[in-house]
């Protein structure tokens, strides 16, 4: 097993800067939203983490079926009812209702290897596999 964590704390208004390993990443809320628009906000940052995790796993397993991936490209959507997070709708979730991955495979495969590769991709990625299994969350005051 391995643990791995990061660090945040609160800034002006909605920004947050969180340490991670040797990098800070700022998150935001959009000047819409009352934020300083600072950096993405963490709706985003999921549907950006998937991208980076899809890819990550695409180059491990073509590397491991020594397959030439010449790149990948991702566009990631999602849908989310704004009455849930705001508290406005306690029957609405405030979470994703759904999340549309499309992802463009640059490697000599024919249609039929590019979606089984696709399928192992998110199978073995393990930001899909929370978003899919409901990883256990458990939040604690400190101190």
């Amino acid at each position: 097993m391995k643990t791995i964590s990061v660090q945040g704390s609160m800034g002006d208004g909605f920004a947050i800067a969180v340490d991670c390993g040797n990098h800070r990443v700022l998150i935001d809320q959009p000047r819409a939203a009352f934020g300083t628009d600072t950096g993405p906000s963490p709706l985003e940052l999921v549907l950006a983490a998937l991208a980076g995790c899809f890819g990550t796993i695409g180059r491990f397993l073509a590397h491991q079926r020594k397959v030439e991936l010449r790149g990948m490209r991702f566009e990631v959507e999602a849908d989310y009812d704004p009455a849930g997070l705001l508290g406005r709708d306690t029957s609405v979730r405030p979470g994703f209702e759904e999340v549309r991955l499309r992802v463009e495979i640059d490697a000599d495969m024919t249609l039929e290897q590019k979606q089984e590769f696709l399928a192992e991709v998110e199978r073995r990625c393990p930001l899909a596999d929370n978003l899919l299994h409901g990883t256990q969350l458990h939040s604690a005051l400190a101190g």
